[in-house]
């Protein structure tokens, strides 16, 4: 692979737990017909100085890999062990083939995924099942994958402790609800902001939109991308009339570089 000199992130999915349409669901966000309307659940493919890093492994993996513009990667960040952000690491089994696959997570996080899918990590695996490299990130302190520096961004999930990450020129945070002052200002002037908004009303656990427009009106990033949003974040083609010239809705598929 060509050595990347700047970032770029895929997003293979920007939608919240129940993806967008929602099933049952008949409001015009659903039933909309612009592509940029459908999405899968969070994830994305960070590409940077060679490594090829997924944030995130739901169930929409497998759908998401197929039309990815490059289905090669290197090793797995998650940010936290809810089923949407999790469900889709068997189908990991095909970067498994030759070595165990690396997976990056809090110990808390790693030992629940042996509760979750204990096929994976037994001492004597049935063949062919998925196999994995556990790195526990300690302390929210900065690790290397594949050469490249990672550094944690500790967030609050409601009252659950997740991590997002900085990778070089970007950051990526999702299913935060509140961030503490010293994390944003760790983040000022970043680049690239990623960042959750789940829809126009609040919510318990996610911040809504007005919520993460504040946390980016002090982050003062170059440019933010909203991802991990419900039907209720209205339509893509709407967005431009009430977000900042700087701040975009992110889409399935989208690549953006910096």
């Amino acid at each position: 692979m060509t050595m990347m000199t700047t970032l770029e992130i895929e997003f293979l999915g920007t939608g919240t737990s129940t993806g967008v349409p929602m099933l049952r669901c008949k409001c015009p966000v659903c039933m909309s017909a612009d592509p940029r309307d459908k999405r899968l659940r969070t994830s994305a493919i960070v590409r940077y100085q060679g490594a090829r890093l997924l944030i995130d492994c739901g169930p929409d993996f497998r759908t998401q890999m197929l039309r990815a513009s490059d289905d090669n990667l290197d090793a797995v960040l998650l940010t936290h062990i809810h089923y949407d952000h999790v469900a889709g690491l068997d189908d990991l089994r095909s970067y498994c083939f030759e070595k165990p696959f690396p997976i990056y997570a809090r110990a808390d996080v790693l030992d629940n995924l042996h509760k979750r899918i204990p096929y994976c990590f037994s001492e004597h695996p049935y063949p062919g099942v998925p196999h994995f490299e556990e790195h526990a990130i300690v302390d929210d302190s900065a690790f290397l994958v594949e050469g490249v520096k990672v550094e944690p961004i500790p967030v609050m999930h409601y009252k659950m402790p997740i991590l997002g990450f900085r990778i070089g020129p970007m950051a990526y945070i999702t299913d935060a609800k509140t961030i503490a002052d010293d994390v944003v200002d760790r983040l000022k002037g970043i680049p690239l902001l990623v960042i959750n908004s789940l829809r126009l009303g609040e919510h318990l656990s996610h911040m809504c939109l007005h919520e993460t427009l504040e946390v980016i009106d002090r982050v003062k990033p170059q440019r933010a991308y909203l991802i991990h949003m419900s039907d209720r974040m209205g339509l893509h083609a709407d967005s431009v009339h009430m977000l900042p010239s700087n701040v975009e809705l992110a889409y399935d598929g989208q690549i953006v570089k910096v």
